[in-house]
This record gives C-alpha cells, structure tokens and sequence, in this order.
C-alpha cells in the first residue's frame, strides 16, 4: 500500500508520471484529486493548476471529451470546498492550536488566515489560483463564519473562473501548438513558476516591509536618546 502510495505521488510530479496517470485515470481521476485538494488538508501538496491545464492539453488531442471534464471538474471543485468551510466553521478557533502533522501545517493556515482578512469576501476567488491557500482559505472563511450565502456565490465563482482557466487554457495550447503534448514538460514549468509567483511577491513584500521597518527603528532610536 506504502509503495503505490509513494508511486502516485511520484507520477502527481513527473511530467511523464502525471500524463499516464491523466491517460489511464482520466476524468474520475482528476475530479478526486480536486476534489481531495479544494475539500482536504492532506490536499495542500497536490498539483491542481498543473493537473488541470495538462488535462487540458489532453482533452485537445481527444484523450479526454471536453464536455466530461469542465463541468465535473468545475462541481469537485465547489463541493470539495464546502466541506473545507464547514471544518472550519465546526472547528473554528481549535484550528489554530492543532498540532502540526504531515498532512497539516498551521503556517498554511496562517497564511491563508493572513490573505482572508487582507481582501475578505474576494479571498475565496483569488486564493483559487494561490497554491496551498486555496486549500486552507475555506476552512478559514468557515472559521471568521463568513455568511454561507456570500460565501458560495463567492466559491462557485472562483471554482468556475479557477478550472475554466486551467483547463480551456490548456485546452486552447493544444489546439493552437502542434505536437505541445511532447514539450509538456516546458509546459509544466511555466504553470508552476506562474503559480508560486504570488507566494513568492508576497514573501519578498512582508520581508522587505519587515526590513524597512527595522531600518526605521534603528534611525529613530539615536534622536531619542539625544532627547
């Protein structure tokens, strides 16, 4: 069990491994595996944006029919959420003093809590297209008990805009590029450097803030004690 384990993890991240897993799953597959990292917290490692925009490129060459994939995709991905706002608004504060585990990281949820109270309601679109705040950001809407009513017109928009994306995105690649199944490993690239540029801006931000505000507590301190 151990082993098939650590073998799909391995094709989840081997561009070779995540199209036989595409080829011989298909749209089954690719619905659970949304639907384990929207709904979740083990699901914080998987590869959601790279996933989807290469199902994408496989439904162009005919693998996967267009039509069972958007629309079922679109419904694991809502639905998964759901279950991840009502964790937290079950859990709610309880949350924020589990322990740290393989499968949960309060620094994830922290992050995600962070990127919730800095744009609210907008959160739970944007952090579609953030990875691991898209896993934590439901259960941290659940836990600010974030109106239900809000909060899903607010997911089924970003479950909509999030998969549409990827997929039709990978979808017209495949149909514009000839041959681009073969340099999907290019491909995979991209979408992941595009997917942790936002993680990465932000990082740089807190820490260049973090540093200037160093700097400026340093300048004010000799003027004080001249007082």
């Amino acid at each position: 069990m151990l082993d098939a384990i650590l073998h799909f993890l391995h094709s989840l991240y081997n561009p070779d491994g995540l199209k036989e897993l595409i080829r011989s799953g298909g749209a089954p597959l690719i619905c659970a595996i949304v639907f384990v990292e929207t709904g979740f917290f083990v699901g914080f490692f998987l590869p959601g944006d790279s996933l989807l925009v290469t199902a994408g490129i496989f439904s162009a060459a005919g693998v996967i029919p267009l039509k069972w994939l958007l629309i079922p995709v679109m419904f694991c991905a809502i639905v998964g959420d759901q279950i991840g706002y009502w964790i937290g608004r079950s859990a709610g504060a309880a949350l924020y003093r589990r322990e740290d585990s393989f499968f949960f990281r309060r620094s994830h949820l922290q992050r995600a809590r962070d990127f919730y109270q800095k744009y609210g309601g907008r959160a739970v679109i944007l952090a579609r297209f953030i990875p691991i705040v898209r896993t934590f950001c439901p259960p941290v809407a659940g836990a600010a008990k974030m109106s239900y009513a809000s909060y899903l017109a607010f997911d089924i928009c970003g479950g909509t805009l999030w998969v549409g994306a990827m997929i039709l995105g990978g979808y017209s690649l495949g149909r514009s590029v000839p041959n681009i199944g073969a340099r999907i490993h290019y491909v995979i690239a991209v979408v992941v450097v595009i997917s942790v540029l936002p993680a990465v801006i932000s990082i740089y931000r807190s820490r260049h803030k973090f540093s200037a505000s160093g700097d400026q507590g340093s300048a004010a301190t000799p003027r004080a004690e001249g007082k």
